[in-house]
């Protein structure tokens, strides 16, 4: 086991490059078994995430060679298992998107129950909904989710109950190999889905209106290998510019759209922190207080619920009362608890979080009880008196990329270390 040992009090200064985003680039990888033959994704994040999702494609069939760092050959010509195992799906959600690419691709997909952050309840129903309107039949034994076609997948008008990344997504995958046309409405419009929609149609899609609530998708015969490059991370630039400006600090995030980044940017403003945009890359500075604001968490283009925790911890040291609303998940404020040992006074209701600014948060031994999460502690800890160490990083590194590095390189006294393994005596 390994933990951070975080010394806080370091203003963050300087530069750092974002990477590709996690939430496409997961997407985006089950996608190349929708054509058989070579695909190169590139700006590939190096996160575990991504290691785990190579893994299942490998377990297909799939030769995946890596061309360096950040690029990644996959040949998914000779599949030969449309099946994803439980040892390696339930270390996280988008293990998932395998049921819509093999639908797509065999016409037959059996996938383990997927695993991921829990912070509240993520039911599937839409996305079985999805599939069966396209005409397979799915069913749910012993944990596997089990998907089959008889015939063919037809192209149908599907409507969402509820606005849905996952279920988007995984129905988009499917419905690519659809005869005929496929409507999606109420679809999710995040940037991820618009990078998933672009790879789809360099393979040889038609998949229109992805970015909008409806989206059409023209099925195709054959689909063929692509060399495509994923978009910079929207939400690991995020947690570095709040950390830069929790910190009172002076960072150029470097490698993002801006576009994507205007619900998190106009919050920062509004707790008086200094943004400056440029073509590719966010100067974020810093030099009176931060002022108490309010946030509601909502489907994009709202403020990310990813983001939420992040903004919360930074928060806890804005003058004022601030109210944090989670508009998209039941439970995902059970990172508070960790925060409050750090000094933090934040009181939870529901969906609803008042956080009333603290002058200083001390350091604490926390846990990060999941991806996010974790990243708040690490911006809770940078700004705190002391030492903080964390555990359960592993969450951490599901979606950050050399995170230690990037925030040394920052200013930050952040460091790895061994945790022995403690023996629990037996019971007497």
């Amino acid at each position: 086991m390994e933990k951070f040992v975080i010394q806080g009090g370091n203003r963050l200064t300087g530069e750092v490059s974002i990477g590709g985003a996690k939430n496409a680039v997961v997407a985006v990888i089950p996608a190349t078994l929708l054509a058989k033959g070579r695909c190169v994704i590139r700006n590939i994040p190096n996160i575990s995430d991504v290691s785990i999702l190579l893994k299942m494609l490998s377990s297909m069939g799939a030769s995946v060679s890596f061309l360096d760092k950040s690029t990644v050959e996959i040949d998914t010509t000779h599949i030969h298992n449309p099946t994803v195992p439980y040892d390696l799906a339930r270390y996280l959600r988008a293990s998932y998107y395998y049921l819509g690419a093999l639908i797509g691709r065999c016409g037959r997909a059996s996938v383990s129950m997927p695993g991921g952050c829990h912070f509240g309840v993520r039911p599937i129903d839409q996305h079985i909904k999805g599939f069966e309107a396209l005409g397979a039949t799915v069913s749910i034994d012993h944990g596997m989710i089990n998907a089959k076609v008889e015939k063919q997948l037809m192209g149908s008008h599907i409507y969402f109950d509820v606005v849905s990344v996952g279920a988007t997504i995984n129905v988009m995958l499917a419905a690519v190999r659809a005869k005929g046309l496929t409507i999606l409405e109420n679809a999710a419009k995040e940037p991820h889905i618009v990078d998933l929609a672009n790879f789809l149609n360099t393979m040889g899609a038609d998949v229109r209106g992805a970015g909008t609530d409806v989206i059409k998708i023209h099925g195709v015969d054959i689909m063929r290998g692509a060399d495509y490059t994923i978009i910079p991370d929207q939400i690991e630039a995020g947690t570095y510019m709040i950390a830069a400006a929790a910190t009172g600090g002076d960072v150029l995030v470097k490698n993002v759209i801006p576009k994507h980044m205007e619900s998190i940017t106009n919050k920062l403003i509004q707790t008086g922190v200094e943004v400056e945009e440029f073509d590719e890359s966010i100067r974020v500075r810093r030099r009176g207080p931060l002022s108490a604001t309010t946030i509601k968490t909502m489907p994009h283009p709202g403020f990310p619920t990813d983001m939420q925790p992040q903004f919360t911890a930074m928060l806890t040291l804005a003058k004022g009362t601030s109210v944090v609303t989670e508009g998209v998940w039941d439970n995902r404020f059970r990172y508070v608890d960790e925060l409050a040992r750090m000094g933090a006074n934040i009181q939870v209701d529901g969906k609803v979080a008042v956080v009333q600014g603290v002058e200083t948060l001390t350091g604490a031994p926390v846990k990060a009880t999941d991806l996010r999460a974790g990243a708040a502690l690490m911006i809770a800890a940078l700004t705190a008196k002391g030492t903080t160490e964390i555990e359960d990083i592993y969450h951490i590194e599901r979606g950050y990329e050399d995170v230690v590095e990037k925030f040394r390189s920052l200013g930050a006294d952040i460091r790895r270390v061994e945790t022995p393994n403690l023996e629990i005596p037996a019971a007497l």
